[in-house]
């Protein structure tokens, strides 16, 4: 019986090394923010524009509006690679927080949003958003928590959970070569981004399986920063009964 423990015991700790292992060396490799999004980031951070908490990266609003948007990067990008495009959201007058997920994959902290809330309680219009996985995660923290935010925005992503559509943006590339179609076409307000590709939301080069895009990252994240800001209008409208 004592053999047969030791022989359990042993083969249960080796699954378990190469289970650990295995994480590791996966979680290791990831898609990193280009130089033009990490050396904007500093540059912000020395300045004072952006602050670095340990877990987000806070970008005030310039106009100090009481609106602000929570987003969630992709799976396996570094969370700087976003900062070009929620940096323009800022310019605009909507405070952007980006979260900074455990091992880049937002499926290890998908409430994030709830300190983040807790920690700026001068917001009082909430938006949550995410790319890709991330997106999925911020549709599920929506789903949970409808009465907290009053918009989701997803960038080649598609609505998970149960949540409003209404409610909800999507945008995607048509050369995005990653995202499922099919899974989008229950959310109501849709965008497509004509020669847009799936990494072309955030600055980390081209991304496995995605299509070859037709415009330019700046572009692309030009076009979508004006859907998110109509989108978001739209919604204070409503939310005012104008």
């Amino acid at each position: 019986m004592k053999r047969l423990f030791k022989k359990t015991a042993a083969v249960f700790l080796t699954t378990m090394i190469l289970f650990i292992t295995a994480f590791f060396i996966y979680t290791s490799i990831y898609y990193k923010a280009e130089d033009v999004a990490v050396n904007a980031l500093n540059q912000d951070i020395k300045s004072g524009r952006a602050k670095e908490e340990s877990q987000y990266i806070l970008l005030p609003s310039k106009t100090q509006t009481d609106t602000a948007l929570i987003f969630y990067p992709g799976g396996k990008v570094e969370a700087a690679a976003y900062y070009p495009l929620l940096s323009k959201i800022s310019d605009q007058g909507i405070t952007c927080i980006l979260v900074k997920m455990p091992f880049h994959l937002a499926v290890f902290n998908p409430a994030a949003a709830d300190k983040i809330m807790k920690e700026i309680p001068d917001i009082k219009n909430w938006y949550i958003g995410g790319h890709s996985l991330g997106g999925a995660m911020a549709s599920s923290y929506m789903a949970s928590h409808p009465d907290s935010l009053n918009g989701l925005i997803l960038l080649g992503a598609y609505p998970y959970g149960d949540i409003d559509t209404q409610k909800a943006l999507v945008l995607y590339g048509t050369m995005d070569g990653v995202l499922s179609r099919e899974k989008i076409k229950g959310a109501a307000d849709v965008i497509p981004i004509e020669g847009g590709n799936h990494a072309g939301f955030g600055n980390y080069g081209s991304q496995k399986g995605d299509g070859i895009a037709l415009i330019s990252e700046e572009d692309q994240q030009e076009i979508s920063t004006d859907a998110i800001l109509k989108f978001i209008t739209q919604k204070q409208k409503e939310k005012s009964g104008q």
